[in-house]
């Protein structure tokens, strides 16, 4: 009977000590730090769709990240996570366990694309910006950009889709699709047409797509936010008049040269709608995606009499306004004596 004692303790401190070993060995499989992640960045794992569990092990192994890779195989098989494989973009954090990175790429749960554009002027620029970002390439959106059913859609053609991009920064999925990728994009854009934004355009009888148009030159020429509703009511009066816009910004968008400080009579000649100088009206499209201040400032414009206005002589960015054309060649006379003297071409 002793013996029988004595046995049976021996066996459950054995059974004991390898039940704790397991549960440890277990323990450090499933939490120690297993990909390596430096410093306080995360890496960020793509797991295209249709990928499997070999390619998500390849792309780890491409980038050097695991340490231990039975102990992640093992945990894999274990979680079932070879049959579970979900695409996306995942953000592994610096040392994470095993069970916490499985866990995340099991469930899909996936982090976001932090997207932030501004400053675009063409639609080649802004599909480059996108679709380098995304799952979808860029020739997938330019297909969708190009497709005059796809924009009419959104109620919009392929040269004034571009107002229904409104600058900002937005989070999304990395495994939209171009489709879905639109719509939020049309979402946002109903965000910001109001009610009360839709009735201001209507008052001063305009369209979203004419106060976009608008908005986009008026942010090209000026970048002073307190001075873009006196350039924006400038331009209404002009129109108001049925005179040219007479729009620099619009001559070097229909040139294709942002970068002229002088707008010469070999510009101004140039056959294009997009040169207001020779086309009376909006041109038909946008010279950039127009900023929300922008699109505030053209539903807001300044109510004056100035018709005209010149880039100041002390190269501020700001203007002087003029209302009849005496007062403002002598203002372009003081702003070309300027250039002048400043060897600016």
């Amino acid at each position: 009977m002793l013996k029988n004692r004595k046995f049976i303790a021996y066996t459950l401190v054995i059974v004991t000590t390898i039940v704790a070993t397991l549960s440890f060995y277990f323990w450090q499989v499933a939490s120690s730090a297993n990909l390596n992640v430096k410093g306080e960045k995360s890496f960020v794992l793509y797991v295209p769709t249709g990928a499997s569990y070999k390619n998500v092990v390849d792309s780890l192994h491409k980038y050097k990240m695991i340490h231990d890779e039975i102990s992640f195989q093992f945990l894999s098989k274990w979680m079932k996570y070879p049959e579970n494989v979900k695409p996306g973009r995942y953000e592994i954090k610096p040392n994470a366990g095993n069970k916490e990175i499985l866990s995340k790429l099991k469930r899909g749960q996936q982090d976001d694309v932090r997207l932030t554009f501004n400053n675009i002027r063409l639609k080649s620029d802004l599909i480059k910006k996108i679709g380098s970002r995304f799952e979808f390439s860029s020739d997938e959106l330019l297909k969708e950009l190009q497709d005059a059913k796809v924009c009419g859609k959104y109620g919009f053609d392929t040269t004034t889709i571009m107002c229904m991009f409104l600058p900002n920064t937005y989070f999304i999925r990395w495994t939209t699709t171009p489709e879905k990728f639109l719509d939020r994009m049309h979402s946002e854009y109903k965000k910001y047409w109001t009610d009360e934004k839709l009735q201001k355009a209507k008052s001063i009888n305009m369209t979203p797509v004419q106060v976009a148009i608008m908005a986009s030159i008026v942010q090209s020429e000026t970048n002073k936010k307190d001075e873009m509703p006196r350039v924006a009511g400038s331009y209404i009066n002009r129109l108001a008049i049925n005179m040219p816009l007479q729009a620099d910004p619009t001559v070097k968008f229909a040139v294709g040269d942002f970068s002229l400080k002088r707008i010469l009579e070999k510009h101004l000649a140039i056959n294009s709608p997009y040169n207001t100088y020779r086309n009376t009206g909006l041109p038909p499209g946008p010279i950039a995606l127009p900023e929300p201040v922008a699109l505030d400032a053209v539903l807001n414009y300044e109510r004056h009499k100035y018709i005209y206005f010149c880039a100041k002589e002390d190269f501020s960015g700001y203007h002087n306004f003029a209302e009849n054309y005496n007062e403002h060649l002598n203002n372009a006379r003081i702003y070309q004596e300027a250039l002048n003297k400043a060897n600016i071409k």
